[in-house]
This record gives structure tokens, C-alpha cells and sequence, in this order.
């Protein structure tokens, strides 16, 4: 019984040690406090001390106020220094357990103190002694509510002295009035203990809030799925790394991963989700502390380099990611593989401020994956240049008459069985009356851009189909539709009505699609195909075998062609793994039942090579060059050609 009195007690005069954020709130609101407390114990004390100066020895009324007082000012500058800081839970406890000690000793000695003076006073002046020691006591328990440890020993401390003293004093109205103290300090107390626990309540809400507010920033700043810094914190970084640099080198690289889409249309959004995962992984194992690592979003990530190297060394850290990249991913639900490309510009060589850093990056990006896909390019001189020419082909684009200016050519496609033309490729020219001629390879990207690539469509497919009319039946016409002509249902409903108005059977219209636009949007494209071959036009797939289309997709399109790469045949003599390639995509679309055409054919060993692959329909300088419309007549098959000369 006795025992568990002694620890209830304890824990009544003892500071809790477990919460930290409550140790330093009782820290910081005391230390507010302190002054308050010690001006009533100094003003009270000191009242006390002059109304028993004329009856009083002057040790007893003099010099151990002055004693007490200076160790109350002591320890109230004390306080007063550390009233600014912000210690930490373990400081805030020690010091508010050293104030449950001294409150003990100042309590005790001020006590008694008082009640040493009360002998030497007429019956007004022990009046003020019990005055003295309740409103005391009362005034330094209420600066105490946020340390009730303290408040409680202040309690017990006064109330022992006083009752024990005043009980044997035999004055009635002093004995009522030590009472009356125990009563006012017990409610004190329960009001401290309320006071407190709301006290607590409010600390725990608010360390709870900053526990959230952390968190919200956290999330704000950091890519949910791979745990990297995301766009927003990339940026501010970068803000950061160039306020810092004064002049340093400072390098941004911009990611893209080639062949993430298809495997999130095959595999998944769960598979696609782990993979950037792993890639964010072995993104962060390949840098330093120089580096930092972000997501951008989708299947795009970015770095900065502080303290950048030479262009050759950071070109270098670029190869090692770009070859870290193309290492299959073993993931749960399948091993995949893909590639990444990336873009690097450099402060203060190539790029003046932040937002000209990561444009010139993603720029360098862009010419990389066009260019040289699935390595590192650095942003130079030559890129400013094209910029600049771009900038002028924009604006020049942006006014051009393009029915005027637009005009096509065609490429013979020839049926090497015979030696006879079966159909033709139109290509757009430009002949911009501020450029001269344009190469499609500038001014297409260029509309893309700028929004015209459907404009351009209409304007060169309405002179193509008006030139095919004018051919024999037996011969197609091959027409280049773009990504936006496939995925917007406006450009889709353009290119139909064009075709049923031109007057041309659609069945002689064959439109080609790259893999890259097919992927885009999948089944956004695989419509727009389906209403193409409704209207009775075959479907190629252009540029077939250097994208990312799996077979299940083809297989899910309704094809009539496919286009062999030029990249797969130049050097299909030499080169024996161009000729497995190519012997396969042949067998492929034979076992599919699909036309074949293959592109780039140069040499007379190229097309010896094919002949002897089984190939059939064929396209390349070797036959000709692209042709404007008057030449088109030596390449049409020959007995239509004899009746048209007669």
C-alpha cells in the first residue's frame, strides 16, 4: 500500500520523459513564464520583508530577501537566455527536472523564512504573513500549469509548512484559514491537471499536423512510385545548384526510355509501374553525390551535374546509363527490355539561365532519339544553329500558302518479278518562296509541331489522289499518314471525305503508318485504321521492325503490307545479320498474308540479295529517285506506257 503511495507520488513530482514534443513545449511556454512567476515570489517577498524591517532582526528582514532575490534573478536570466532556444527533449528534461528541485528548495525556504517572522509581528502583521504565503503559493501554482510536476511540490510544500504551523499557533481564524488553503490548492491543482491535459491534447494535434505538413511536403516533392525527387523538387533544385554555381560548370540531362509503352501495353500498368521502379533504381546506383536523380513523369527522368566535368566525361556518364539501361529488367511477372535516350546542355557554355539548361537538354534529347537513339548527345554550337533555323522555318511555315506552295513526287515501287511499276510513294516537297526548297525531313517535324500537319495532309494527299486518277487501274498509290492523322477523329474524317471525293477507287489507295504512330495510341490508332479499310484502302506498316509494336498488336491491326526498313538492307549483301533479319520479316508477312515492300534498295547486290530471299515488291534509288508527275510515265507498266505514246 505504502509502496504504491510512494510511486504515485513520484510520478506526481516527476517530469514525463516520453513525449519529446511535450517536453519542449513545457520548455518554451515556462520559459515564457518565468519572469511572471519570479516578479510575484520577488514583489510579495519583498512587501513582506519591509512591513517587519522596524520589528525584525536585520538578517532575518534584510539579507536573506536579499540573498533569496539574488538567487531568484539568477535564475530567472538564466531562463531569460534560453527563453530563444530550442533545446532538444532530452535538455528541455533536464532543465525542467532541475526546476522540480528548485522549486522544492525556493518553496521550502521561503516558507520558512516567512513563518520565522511571523513571532516578531503584532497580529496585523502575522495577518500578513498567512496572506503572504497563500497568495504567493497561489500566484506561482498558476504560472506553473504547464508544468505540473512543479506545480504540485510548490502545493505540498506550502501547504505541510502552513497547516503544520498555524494548527499549532491555536489562532481559530489562522487554522480556518490553513483550511481554506488546502481546499484553494487542491482545486488549483485539479484545474492545473485539466489545464495541462488540454495543454498536452493540443501539443500532441499539433505535432501531428507538422507530422502531416512534412508529409504533405514530402509527397509534393518526392515521385510516389520510385521514391526519386519528382518534376516540381527537380526544378527547385536546379534553381538551387545555379544560385550556387557562380560560374561552375553545371550540367542537366534529360532521360527518355525507348520501348516502355509496349511494355505497359502488353504487360501492364502494374509490370509498367515496377519497371520504372527498377529503373529509378538503377538510375540512383549509377551517380554520385554531384548528381541527383529525378522522375519527370511518365517514362521520363533528369539529373543535374554540380561541379561538371569535360564534355567527353560527361558524355561518358551518359553512355554508362544509356548501357545500364539497356540491361533486361528480371522483374516478377516477366523480363523486359528497352533502352533510354538522353540530352545534356551545359551552364554557362550553351545555356544562359534555368528554363534555357532544361530546354536545351530535352532539345538535345529530342535530335537524340531522331538521330541516335539509345545514346547520350550533348547540346553544341550546331544545335543553336538549327534552333535558329527552326525558329525561321516556324514562322515561315506558320504564313505559307501551302496548296501553292506544297507539291508531291513519287517513288516507284516495282514488282521485280516483271521489272514493272505497281504503285507509287507520294512524298511532299516545299518550295517556300522566303527558303527555296525544303527537305520534308525539317518542314514535317516542324507542322508537327506547330499544329499544320493535318493542314499539310489535306493539302498534299488532294494533289496526290488528283495525279493517280490520271494512272492506269492496275497502279496504287502509297500515302504517308502522320501520328495526329491517326489519333485525331477531325483528321481521320478530313482524309475520308478526301478520298471519296477525289473520284479514285479507295481500293487502289494503300496508307502508310509508321510503328512509332501506331504505338502512340493504340487503339485510338487501330480505329482510325479499321474505318480506313472499311472504305476499302490497304493499310502498310511503314518503316516496320525499328519500332516497339509487339505481334499480338499486328496481328490485332488489319494490315494488307508491311515495309522493311532501309536500315535492314543497306549492305543486305555483306551483312549476314541483315539478311536473317530480313529473311524473317519476309517469312513473317508471307505466314501473316500480308504484301511485302522493301525499302532502300541501292545496289545491284542488294537487289540480287532480295531476289534471292524471295522477295517481291521493292523500292529504292536503284529504280529511281522520287519523280515530279510529268516523269511518271516511263515507269508505268510497259503496254500502258506503248498506248499512251501512240
Amino acid at each position: 500500500m505504502l509502496k504504491k503511495a510512494y510511486s504515485r507520488l513520484r510520478d506526481l513530482i516527476s517530469v514525463p520523459s516520453a513525449d519529446e514534443a511535450l517536453l519542449k513545449a513545457q520548455f518554451e511556454v515556462f520559459s515564457n513564464q518565468v519572469p511572471l512567476m519570479y516578479g510575484i515570489v520577488l514583489i510579495n517577498a519583498w512587501a513582506l520583508a519591509i512591513t517587519f524591517m522596524s520589528s525584525a532582526p536585520v538578517w532575518l528582514s534584510t539579507w536573506i530577501p536579499v540573498g533569496l532575490s539574488a538567487i531568484c534573478v539568477a535564475r530567472l536570466v538564466r531562463w531569460l537566455r534560453s527563453r530563444h532556444l530550442v533545446p532538444s527533449a532530452q535538455a528541455a528534461h533536464k532543465a525542467l527536472t532541475q526546476t522540480n528541485r528548485f522549486a522544492f528548495i525556493l518553496t521550502a525556504a521561503l516558507t520558512l523564512w516567512a513563518l520565522s517572522l511571523y513571532p516578531y509581528g503584532d497580529p496585523y502583521m502575522r495577518g500578513n504573513v498567512a496572506f503572504f504565503v497563500a497568495i504567493t503559493g497561489v500566484g506561482v501554482i498558476i504560472c506553473l500549469q504547464q508544468l505540473p510536476s512543479a506545480a504540485s511540490i510548490v502545493a505540498i510544500i506550502i501547504n505541510i509548512m502552513f497547516v503544520s504551523y498555524f494548527s499549532m499557533v491555536g489562532i481559530t481564524s489562522f487554522a480556518v484559514m490553513s483550511a481554506n488553503l488546502v481546499l484553494v490548492s487542491i482545486a488549483l491543482l485539479l484545474v492545473v491537471k485539466v489545464q495541462f491535459r488540454h495543454f498536452a491534447s493540443a501539443v500532441s494535434a499539433r505535432t501531428k499536423l507538422e507530422a502531416a505538413n512534412r508529409e504533405n511536403a514530402r509527397l509534393a516533392n518526392v515521385d510516389s512510385l520510385t521514391d526519386l525527387p519528382n518534376r516540381r523538387q527537380f526544378f527547385a533544385h536546379l534553381e538551387a545548384a545555379f544560385s550556387e554555381s557562380e560560374g561552375k560548370r553545371l550540367a542537366v540531362g534529360v532521360i527518355d526510355l525507348d520501348g516502355f509503352k509496349p511494355v505497359n501495353d502488353l504487360y501492364g500498368h502494374a509490370v509498367g509501374d515496377s519497371l520504372l521502379f527498377e529503373v529509378g533504381k538503377r538510375l540512383s546506383a549509377l551517380v554520385d553525390s554531384n548528381t541527383y536523380i529525378s522522375r519527370l513523369g511518365g517514362d521520363e527522368f533528369a539529373l543535374t551535374v554540380t561541379d561538371c566535368p569535360d564534355d567527353p566525361t560527361l558524355l561518358l556518364l551518359g553512355e554508362q546509363i544509356c548501357t545500364a539501361l539497356r540491361t533486361p529488367f528480371v522483374l516478377t511477372e516477366a523480363t523486359v527490355q528497352i533502352s533510354g535516350s538522353i540530352g545534356f546542355s551545359v551552364y554557362p557554355q550553351l545555356a544562359g539561365d534555368v528554363h534555357q539548361l532544361y530546354e536545351r537538354a530535352d532539345y538535345a534529347l529530342y535530335q537524340g532519339k531522331r538521330n541516335n537513339r539509345g545514346h547520350a548527345v550533348l547540346f553544341t554550337n550546331e544545335h543553336v544553329s538549327a534552333i535558329e533555323e527552326s525558329q525561321q522555318l516556324e514562322q515561315v511555315l506558320s504564313k505559307a500558302d501551302l496548296e501553292a506552295e506544297l507539291s508531291v513526287v513519287f517513288q516507284p515501287i516495282i514488282d521485280i518479278r516483271c521489272e514493272d511499276n505497281v504503285s507509287f510513294e507520294a512524298l511532299a516537297r516545299w518550295n517556300s518562296p522566303v527558303l527555296g526548297n525544303v527537305s520534308p525531313d525539317r518542314f514535317i517535324p516542324v507542322a508537327e509541331r506547330l499544329g499544320l500537319i493535318s493542314d499539310l495532309t489535306c493539302a498534299v494527299l488532294k494533289k496526290a489522289l488528283a495525279a493517280a486518277c490520271r494512272w492506269p487501274d492496275g497502279v496504287r498509290l502509297s500515302f504517308n499518314l502522320s501520328t495526329h492523322d491517326i489519333s485525331s477523329s477531325d483528321g481521320v474524317a478530313n482524309i475520308f471525305g478526301i478520298i471519296l471525293s477525289s473520284g479514285i477507287d479507295p481500293s487502289r489507295v494503300d496508307l502508310e503508318i509508321t510503328e512509332t504512330a501506331m504505338m502512340y495510341d493504340f487503339s485510338q490508332a487501330k480505329a482510325s485504321i479499321e474505318i480506313f479499310k472499311m472504305l476499302g484502302c490497304g493499310i502498310a506498316l511503314d518503316d516496320f521492325g525499328t519500332g516497339y509494336s509487339s505481334l499480338s498488336q499486328l496481328h490485332a491491326l488489319p494490315l494488307t503490307k508491311i515495309k522493311i526498313d532501309r536500315s535492314f538492307v543497306s549492305g543486305l549483301d555483306k551483312n549476314p545479320a541483315s539478311y536473317k533479319i530480313v529473311k524473317s520479316l519476309l517469312a513473317l508477312s508471307s505466314d501473316m498474308g500480308l504484301g511485302c515492300v522493301i525499302e532502300g534498295v541501292e545496289t545491284r547486290e542488294e537487289l540480287d540479295a532480295v531476289r534471292k530471299l524471295g522477295g517481291v515488291l521493292v523500292q529504292g534509288y536503284y529504280y529511281s529517285r522520287p519523280v515530279a508527275e510529268t516523269e511518271i510515265a516511263r515507269f508505268l507498266p510497259k503496254a500502258v506506257a506503248a498506248s499512251k505514246a501512240s
